[in-house]
């Protein structure tokens, strides 16, 4: 059984073949600080390594799944003390680990969606093998809300997901999908009430475990190679970016707009 205990962010238990990994920050909706992020970018190299979890769901503690990134700590300064250049390629490692890392492990892993899943949140659930959505659950990506590129993975999942033209509208308002169109545009594989998402989550993944493990294994690989391919021809420059949006001056503005629950008022710079 591997060992989980260094991870402060993340509970991890078993129920049977399937281990249940929880973000748990639920006092802020289990948005991403420095530290979560720093164990997303770790914690699927564990897994994928873990003989004893044969299939995962991955969830939210509370009301949520994952806001994306704390952007509280953003108005106070800490997306621009992550940006400085001599810790540009530090950050770009972690950041593009969190999604490659989903997206090599070799276990099946079940996105329980139980509440909102936005930004980094949006991406990583995204990146999941099966996504189960509360009927009240909202998904989307609002990086240009807060001043930054969508540039952690949203590039890569949305496009393969809606198609471009409908990725670039969502990306580039940041609107948010709930209900049924989660299922009817293809973010979502199913959408149950939010009592049953656990259970229905519990179902996918008990099934998955059940099967001859190498060619479950093996046909995820197979997939995921199209998808890493695009994340190869986006990631990179996409994390460029968002670090450029991070250091200008709309990005603390909208940041510290958000938290004060008013209007930005931006100049282009």
């Amino acid at each position: 059984m591997a060992d989980y205990s260094g991870y402060e962010f993340i509970k991890a238990e078993y129920e049977g073949k399937v281990l249940i990994l929880t973000l748990n920050r639920p006092e802020v909706l289990n948005a991403v600080h420095g530290q979560l992020h720093h164990e997303l970018s770790t914690i699927f190299k564990v897994v994928n390594n873990d003989n004893d979890a044969w299939a995962v769901i991955l969830t939210g503690e509370g009301r949520a799944f994952c806001a994306g990134g704390d952007v509280t700590q953003m108005s106070e300064g800490g997306a621009q003390s992550i940006s400085e250049g001599a810790r540009f390629a530090a950050v770009r490692d972690e950041e593009a680990s969190i999604v490659e890392s989903i997206l090599d492990c070799e276990k099946p892993i079940v996105a329980a969606v139980n509440g909102a899943a936005v930004g980094l949140g949006a991406t990583i659930a995204l990146a999941c093998d099966v996504v189960v959505c509360s009927e009240r659950a909202k998904v989307g990506d609002r990086h240009v809300n807060v001043g930054l590129v969508a540039g952690d993975g949203g590039a890569v999942m949305w496009p393969l997901l809606v198609g471009p033209n409908k990725a670039k509208e969502l990306l580039m308002t940041g609107d948010l999908i709930t209900g049924d169109e989660l299922l009817s545009m293809g973010i979502a594989n199913h959408v149950v009430p939010p009592e049953d998402v656990m259970e229905k989550s519990m179902e996918r993944a008990q099934a998955m475990a059940a099967l001859p493990p190498y060619a479950l294994r093996a046909t995820k690989n197979v997939i995921n190679k199209m998808i890493k391919q695009q994340a190869e021809l986006v990631l990179d420059i996409g994390l460029a970016w968002e670090f450029l949006s991070m250091r200008q001056n709309d990005h603390k503005e909208a940041a510290t707009a958000w938290v004060e629950q008013r209007e930005g008022v931006y100049t282009g710079t």
